[in-house]
């Protein structure tokens, strides 16, 4: 019978066979065992038969009290890590009273201005008890500070604090643009958590390296890889140069990336960017501690692939993606809501959403075996065209100097760029089928389902607590931290984080910390 299509391909133009009669597997030097290296089949050795990966679900809304609520509300449900989403000003550094904030108080996630902020945010929760992501990046040392000095307040053990910030400041100036000073005084910012965090909160993991936004920019599965590798390969040579040690640091690294639909190229993608990694950090780095060589990463299924039209279908795409992500293998996992591509979630499709994970953990029988696909010529071929894919990139993005020239050359946002492009037209040719939303669209696909809603009254209720902090505090010692963060940042090699936690635990605003460093570093435009 003729073919429904002429040419069938992966979403990263990967040629896909009709079928495989066989196909050549390297075990030993390319799979092997689960839990050994190269870690290609996962790295643990029983993976979920001991422990089930994290379910945490990204939240984060409008006034701290409000997103307090939200997060006992799913650990009420079985939620089992909680993972913050902030605002845009807290996310570029601005306080809620800045002109350049209005209209976006507590609008993407919670607004933060000082740590009275982050003490309403945890109120009732025991942070020895629950692992915690921020997703922050430009100003991820501030709100790093502002958890610590939270778990000082509790008299929690700092050794056994545990959770993660992204701080992946180079996907934001390729993809996101969240960024707020030029890269190398950023890249010393994470540096200098690296080091203060080896020494002082051992079990939290001081990165993130973030595919997911590659990916949501408009990035295919391979560049979502190699672009977010290249960034991990940045990371650890600024961390060298520091003089960190580098199975000490490594072994604290984790990862980020993005869970599309593209089912089986996804379970694939996973698998070969766990054994390139461990690759480069023993070939290329010389790493010896196994942690070091590990790549530990979360997944979110993609906002992109939500729809406006026909939402309930969002149900299933997330299904299939967090499907995945599981038999590919991930640590934790965040699926998004049904009503995301219109409005934050409400409760209710933020338990549906939670309730997804749930049942693909308990009664699909998926977590019961360990990288169940391996050995699949099709998995198996997937999984090395992408690992061809990503080392091309890889050496291309070396021999032009690496990331950050990359970066500043512009590389990676045109790659991004013009894959997007393609999708785009892919899309409007009906090349690529979209259900919903170019074909088995429906007439009236006016959505009715009730929907979350920010009042631009909250920006009112953050100023009006902004102000009383400013009243109340010791704004002669404030100011005192404040100058002494001028003056360290003027200092090639100083650590920073003692004197931000200090201006934090004085309750200096977000702003007036951002404002200080500014003030030494400038801006990148």
């Amino acid at each position: 019978m003729k073919a429904r299509k002429e040419f069938f391909k992966s979403d990263s133009g990967i040629t896909v066979p009709a079928y495989l009669e066989s196909y050549p597997i390297d075990y030993d030097n390319n799979i092997g065992s689960p839990g050994k290296y190269p870690y290609t089949r996962g790295i643990h050795e029983q993976m979920y038969r001991s422990r089930l990966w994290t379910m945490r679900q990204y939240a984060g809304f409008g006034t701290a009290e409000e997103s307090n609520q939200r997060y006992k509300y799913l650990l009420s449900k079985g939620t089992t890590g909680l993972s913050v989403a902030f605002d845009l000003p807290t996310q570029i550094g601005y306080d809620s009273d800045d002109p350049l904030a209005e209209g976006e108080v507590g609008k993407v996630g919670v607004a933060i201005d000082t740590l009275k902020d982050m003490e309403i945010l945890f109120d009732g929760i025991r942070l020895n008890d629950v692992s915690t992501s921020m997703t922050i990046n430009a100003t991820a040392a501030i709100l790093l500070c502002m958890y610590i000095a939270i778990a000082k307040k509790q008299e929690a053990d700092l050794e056994k604090l545990s959770g993660t910030i992204q701080n992946d400041i180079l996907k934001e100036y390729i993809a996101r643009g969240t960024y707020i000073y030029p890269p190398e005084h950023s890249m010393r910012l994470i540096t200098d958590i690296f080091e203060w965090c080896s020494e002082n909160l051992p079990s939290w993991n001081t990165i993130s390296i973030s595919g997911y936004h590659i990916r949501e920019a408009g990035s295919d599965a391979i560049q979502e890889v190699a672009f977010t590798i290249a960034n991990a390969i940045a990371y650890i040579e600024a961390a060298l140069s520091r003089g960190l040690e580098l199975n000490k640091f490594a072994a604290r690294l984790s990862f980020f990336f993005n869970g599309q639909i593209n089912f089986f190229e996804e379970i694939a993608k996973f698998r070969a960017a766990r054994r390139i990694y461990a690759k480069i950090m023993k070939e290329r780095f010389g790493a010896t501690d196994p942690r070091a060589m590990m790549m530990r990463f979360h997944c979110q299924t993609a906002g992109s692939s939500l729809t406006a039209q026909q939402i309930e279908n969002n149900v299933v795409r997330t299904t299939i993606e967090a499907m995945a992500a599981v038999l590919g293998g991930c640590q934790s996992l965040h699926t998004n809501s049904k009503d995301e591509a219109l409005a934050l979630p409400t409760e209710d499709s933020a338990r549906t959403a939670l309730r997804t994970q749930q049942i693909i953990a308990y009664e699909s029988g998926i977590a019961d075996s360990v990288d169940p696909l391996c050995g699949s010529y099709y998995v198996e071929y997937l999984t090395d065209e992408i690992e061809k894919g990503v080392y091309d990139y890889l050496n291309k993005i070396d021999m032009m100097g690496g990331a950050v020239k990359c970066i500043e050359l512009g590389y990676q946002a045109d790659e991004i760029a013009r894959n997007a492009y393609e999708i785009e037209r892919e899309i409007e040719s009906k090349s690529r089928i979209v259900v919903g939303v170019n074909s088995f669209t429906d007439e009236d696909e006016t959505s009715d389902a009730e929907l979350l809603k920010i009042d631009d009254s909250i920006r009112q209720k953050q100023i009006r607590r902004l102000e009383d902090v400013r009243k109340n505090r010791d704004n002669m010692k404030t100011s005192e931290c404040l100058k002494e963060l001028e003056r360290a940042a003027s200092i090639k090699n100083e650590n920073l984080i003692p004197f931000i936690l200090s201006c934090v635990e004085n309750y200096a605003t977000v702003g007036e910390i951002s404002n200080t460093l500014r003030k030494v570093w400038g801006e990148y435009r």
